[in-house]
């Protein structure tokens, strides 16, 4: 692995820990793709620090639990500004 990458993939791992980031957040922050950061989170930082790994992954399944909520009240601004 390059050591570009291997520094990233520890960059956004911390990211996502100190600000509990999803992954477009993340992609936004270090301007790259939100595949290159699900890929980096989920295969790469495993083989590079697995307790980073385990901890960076309850983040990710909490944000994946609540999405359909952050869904549903940015809908709820949306017709709210409109009318």
């Amino acid at each position: 692995m390059k050591d570009y990458i291997y520094q990233r993939v520890l960059d956004t791992a911390e990211y996502i820990l100190q600000n509990n980031a999803t992954v477009r957040q993340t992609a936004k922050k270090f301007c790259v793709s939100k595949s290159t950061v699900h890929k980096d989170v989920s295969d790469r930082l495993f083989f590079i620090d697995k307790t980073l790994y385990e901890k960076v992954k309850i983040v990710l399944n909490k944000n994946m639990a609540e999405r359909h909520i952050r869904g549903g009240i940015a809908t709820k601004n949306k017709f709210k500004t409109q009318a």
